[in-house]
């Protein structure tokens, strides 16, 4: 699964080589959600941990990212699940295209069924079609 999300790079750590086949290098980017901002967490891995080196704390960025998760078994048999966020694309927001605003929320009227002054024009007609 493939998603994309932009907000202001919050923590940039550096990468860490976990084993002598694994890379990984964590980010924290925030994410504008009304009265609460959100710090979201993604890693990058292997090659591409190299995509935040032109990026300071403080950057507009958006970034693509893969979610994963998966199933861990310790030892004693109890089951535990782990989910990251593989970030493949890191890009810096351009000024121009930086919202103005942040997108509604649901309870702001998103997915709510428009109104007849929602239609071009903005004046009701009673046309039947």
């Amino acid at each position: 699964m493939s998603f994309e999300v932009s907000g202001k790079l919050y923590v940039k750590n550096d990468a860490v080589k976990v084993t002598d086949k694994f890379t990984k290098r964590e980010f924290v980017i925030e994410i504008e959600d009304g009265m609460y901002p959100q710090h979201v967490k993604f890693q990058l891995v292997q090659d591409r941990v190299a995509a935040l080196d032109p990026f300071e704390v403080g950057d507009m960025l958006t970034i693509s990212f893969n979610l994963r998760g998966r199933e861990y078994t310790n030892p004693q048999g109890e089951v535990s699940y782990f989910t990251n966020l593989n970030a493949w694309r890191v890009q810096k927001v351009d000024a121009q295209q930086q919202p103005d605003s942040p997108p509604p929320t649901q309870s702001e009227g998103v997915g709510t069924f428009p109104s007849a002054n929602d239609e071009p024009g903005g004046e009701f007609n009673d046309l039947p079609f």
